[in-house]
């Protein structure tokens, strides 16, 4: 069960179940089938109780990681471990995202083929991408269509379903004021994808009015646009991470659950969906420090988007220049360029606000809210 509906549900069931002695456990659960058969990733939220009469089931069922642990831990109360698990899902509709763009760049703008993909999502898979999700990435460009000639990832058809989970984050991240464009670009997308039909007629109205999907561009150094598009992915990962762990830290002090950030990264380490060695370094920046407030401003990951930005941005320009839509790519670094100003034009918004709505404004120099005749001034200014 997911989480914002699920909660509901929860909070009227675990009433009902008090109210007869019975302790109550929710608990989200990840893997998919290797999960049910090797281990998954459990979140168990609710009565601490229930979880400790059951914790030595929990952590032989868990998956094992070397020097990590068994992929469980009591997450905190109410409906914590099935909020985790949805969070956790909608991190997963950025990470897959952010791959699919990665794909179509290297593949409509660098010309490479499927074999090529393979070769390069293998090596991918050695360095600092190495997850579950770039693994079967790879995994998928190496098989041939049984039904006839080619690749069978060149027959799926680009209609993407969902379950909810992710539009539940989005939903939430609205609720709790916590931007999170990242996991909302991807939700975006699978709805655009949705519109097959239209998408079909739209690319004939858009032909014979001269617009073309071939771009007219230099060669492009496959080599080169491989290390940026690597880059750009990890980067944007950041950010996408970054929101999720966010949206759960504010959900956390709102309930009152007192959730551990790292320890969430470490059962997320093996069994899940978005299992990666990139979630050890986000385990050990929250242990470095448990109130930090964003993963950016991590000297370690701070440094890391830092040496990146410039592949990043080439990446991103590439794919406008291309006519090519990345929003999980763009919405992560728009979300970057935006966290890192000091300044931003949102004094702009708020006097337009007050402007047409009398909603008042504050200012830099000095305390208390403020209203101004915009329309009088302005009309006397023409005068």
């Amino acid at each position: 069960m997911g989480a914002t509906s699920g909660t509901r549900t929860q909070r009227g069931a675990k009433r009902r179940w008090t109210e007869l002695g019975l302790l109550y456990l929710g608990m989200g659960v990840s893997g998919g089938e290797e999960g049910a058969r090797n281990g998954p990733s459990l979140m168990p939220g609710g009565s601490y109780e229930a979880y400790k009469y059951i914790e030595d089931i929990l952590l032989k069922v868990a998956a094992q990681v070397p020097d990590s642990g068994p992929c469980v831990t009591y997450i905190g109360k109410g409906g914590s471990g099935n909020f985790v698990k949805m969070v956790h899902n909608g991190i997963e509709y950025g990470d897959m995202q952010l791959i699919a763009e990665a794909y179509d760049v290297l593949k409509s703008v660098g010309k490479l083929t499927n074999d090529e993909l393979q070769h390069v999502f293998s090596e991918w898979n050695k360095g600092e991408l190495l997850s579950f999700l770039i693994e079967i990435t790879a995994d998928i460009f190496g098989v041939k269509d049984d039904k006839g000639d080619g690749h069978l990832v060149d027959k799926v058809l680009d209609k993407t379903g969902m379950k909810g989970t992710g539009k539940w984050t989005v939903q939430q991240a609205a609720e709790l004021s916590v931007a999170a464009p990242t996991i909302a670009a991807s939700l975006d997308s699978r709805f655009l994808s949705g519109l097959k039909e239209e998408r079909v007629e739209a690319a004939k109205v858009f032909q014979s009015g001269g617009f073309s999907d071939v771009f007219e561009s230099k060669p492009v150094d496959k080599a080169k646009l491989i290390d940026d598009v690597r880059q750009a992915l990890y980067a944007s990962k950041i950010c996408s991470y970054a929101q999720g762990m966010n949206l759960i830290r504010t959900k956390s002090t709102e309930k009152g659950w007192d959730l551990k950030l790292g320890e969430l990264s470490r059962i997320w380490k093996g069994g899940c969906i978005i299992r990666a060695i990139f979630l050890d370094r986000i385990k050990k920046a929250y242990d470095r420090n448990p109130e930090l407030s964003n993963l950016l401003v991590d000297p370690e990951f701070a440094k890391e988007i830092l040496d990146r930005q410039s592949a990043w941005r080439r990446v991103v320009c590439l794919a406008i220049n291309h006519g090519i839509s990345t929003p999980g790519m763009s919405t992560s670094l728009a979300y970057f360029d935006t966290y890192r100003r000091e300044r931003v034009p949102a004094n702009l918004v708020q006097a337009q606000r007050d402007y047409f709505g009398a909603h008042t404004y504050e200012r830099v120099d000095m305390p208390g809210s403020f209203h101004t005749e915009w329309f009088k001034i302005a009309k006397q200014s023409k005068i």
